[in-house]
């Protein structure tokens, strides 16, 4: 992963921690379309990380939603084994945006 001072290879101006995003939600939709099984929140994970690669192409996302749409997926893909891996590569990629601002 790189770290937060670094700008992408391409040379563009656009944030590393978009690039991240962008990466591990890409690579967690890939796994679960490879995945032969059907689960019953399958739906859910799908639709989250549509909204997830959504908000990464529109380049700066919403925290709180970030974390809202984490949250779901989590939940709708948690027990399956298989998608472990990408799980921890999105919530890394959610965390470089670090927590979001209090109201008060």
């Amino acid at each position: 992963m790189r770290s937060l001072g670094q700008r992408p290879v391409t040379g563009s101006d656009e944030d590393p921690r978009v690039s991240e995003l962008r990466t591990a939600v890409s690579r967690l939709r890939r796994e679960l379309a490879l995945l032969p099984s059907d689960f019953p929140d399958r739906g859910i994970a799908e639709d989250e990380l549509a909204t997830l690669a959504a908000m990464a192409v529109g380049g700066a996302p919403e925290i709180p939603r970030l974390r809202s749409s984490l949250l779901l997926i989590a939940g709708a893909i948690g027990s399956v084994s298989a998608l472990a891996r990408g799980l921890s590569e999105v919530r890394e990629a959610v965390d470089l945006f670090g927590e979001p601002m209090q109201r008060g």
